[in-house]
């Protein structure tokens, strides 16, 4: 599976991106997959629920499943953080995984910056981005793209992933 990641500071619009690169991808016969890292705690389980008491007891892993989905849940309880590469292993196969967060990861990437944000680009930083969407015109070494473009952000994707048949 091909990995590319969206990289960008708190409120860019990297996920409202990622909800419109998503059809596009899909209506061309892709599988496609995401990971997104949060740098907040989350649970998705609710206290007094089954799958949460068996938590709280103490299970290093509880699968919640049903007819519509289901959900592994693996408490880290004080382990570190796994890398980009141990969830990729996790998941089934698919032709594209887009990654939002793991800004560190030396993956290819585009940059999302929100020029109101007023934050510094990153692709200066950081030689895995490799092209930028941007609000406002930039005058960038790299590819650039209007926030506003997904179809040729997913052009791009496609196209330097090798996936564009």
């Amino acid at each position: 599976m091909k990995v590319f990641g969206l990289a960008g500071w708190s409120g860019s619009g990297k996920t409202t991106l990622l909800e419109k690169l998503l059809p596009i991808l899909v209506t061309r016969g892709l599988r496609v997959s995401t990971i997104k890292q949060t740098h907040h705690d989350v649970d998705l389980d609710q206290p007094g629920k089954d799958s949460y008491r068996h938590r709280a007891a103490g299970a290093s892993e509880v699968l919640l499943t049903s007819s519509a989905r289901w959900a592994l849940l693996h408490e880290l309880r004080g382990e570190a953080e796994p890398a980009l590469s141990d969830h990729l292993a996790r998941l089934s196969p698919c032709d594209l995984v887009l990654v939002e967060g793991f800004k560190q990861e030396a993956i290819p990437k585009l940059e999302i910056h929100r020029y109101a944000n007023g934050k510094p680009l990153l692709y200066p930083q950081d030689p895995h981005i490799i092209a930028v969407a941007s609000d406002v015109a930039l005058e960038a070494p790299l590819p650039s793209f209007g926030l506003n473009d997904p179809a040729g952000i997913a052009g791009f994707i496609l196209l330097h992933t090798g996936l564009n048949s």
